[in-house]
């Protein structure tokens, strides 16, 4: 699952600075059902962090039930974290 195709997906663009307010609200909102919905472990996790980078993701106890899945993720908020500092 690509970035960009996530935030056409979603929000209807893949520029992030295209984005009005209500724009982002409502592909949060569709992002987030979707999320819940979704079985594939894969397709979660790239959901998830899409959710993280923008502020609306769930705890990692909620969003994985898999001790790998929340270990990968807490990798993956790590190099974020890296990336912005």
């Amino acid at each position: 699952m690509d970035l960009d195709d996530q935030m056409r997906r979603y929000f209807g663009t893949s520029s992030p600075e295209a984005l009005s307010p209500p724009m982002l609200e409502i592909g949060m909102e569709r992002l987030a059902v979707d999320f819940g919905l979704e079985t594939d472990r894969g397709r979660r996790f790239a959901m998830w962090a899409v959710m993280h980078i923008l502020g609306n993701a769930p705890e990692l106890d909620v969003a994985f039930k898999n001790p790998a899945d929340r270990d990968a993720a807490r990798n993956f908020m790590d190099m974020v974290a890296r990336s912005e500092g």
